[in-house]
């Protein structure tokens, strides 16, 4: 790539989602990524071949503009429609720029959906957990892949709050027709400062895979 997101740096299990993606879904397969940002998973899935619905409120990241950096910096950035032209990937993708917890981004469901750490933020905490969840679901195909890195409570404060959870508690959402394919956490880590955080800081983080059960196994036959 030419070009590098403000996040490149940042502590990710997206290896692990798309190890899954190209073993269970087609090479041309539709991914949807809710919390776009400027990037960081959009132009890999794209340059990959997939087809991919980018899914982004914050004017900033899919514009770009100045952000305030560690060591009391300030730069522009580049905003992920920028970053696609110059990559040349833009053809490749449906950016969607709306709120995801009010808007109907999409028409039909994809072949898979994809979020990292995007309901821990506090913008997020008007709306249940659970209705971020489903609304992910709701965007999978019968046969789909869901995919999802997350917060999960440090601080005390943290436990208070039901946004910051983990692999366990997130399998209540992934009954009836789900299957979970994976969980996997981290221990406590320090990660280095960045954009939005400009202290180092402590986090936990978890994974959950999961496949939508195709059609033809929820009445308990297979054509």
């Amino acid at each position: 790539m030419q070009t590098q997101s403000l996040w490149e740096h940042t502590l990710t299990f997206f290896p692990q989602f798309l190890a899954a993606l190209r073993e269970r879904t087609a090479p041309d397969a539709t991914v949807a990524v809710v919390g776009a940002s400027d990037g960081k998973f959009i132009l890999p899935l794209a340059a990959a071949g997939y087809r991919v619905v980018a899914i982004e409120r914050d004017p900033l990241a899919l514009h770009g503009g100045e952000v305030h950096l560690p060591g009391d910096e300030h730069a522009h950035a580049l905003g992920l429609i920028d970053r696609l032209k110059l990559e040349e990937l833009y053809d490749r993708v449906q950016v969607v720029e709306e709120d995801f917890l009010t808007g109907d981004p999409l028409d039909s469901p994809c072949d898979a959906v994809w979020t990292s750490c995007s309901w821990h933020y506090s913008a997020n905490h008007h709306r249940p957990l659970a209705e971020f969840v489903d609304r992910m679901q709701r965007l999978v195909r019968p046969g789909g892949l869901f995919g999802a890195e997350f917060m999960m409570p440090v601080e005390q404060r943290h436990f208070l709050v039901e946004h910051y959870t983990s692999p366990e508690k997130l399998r209540r959402h992934f009954i009836g027709d789900w299957d979970v394919l994976l969980t996997l956490r981290t221990t406590e880590f320090t990660e280095r400062a960045h954009v939005g955080q400009l202290q180092d800081h402590t986090h936990r983080m978890g994974l959950l895979l999961a496949a939508r059960t195709p059609t033809m196994y929820r009445y308990g036959k297979k054509d």
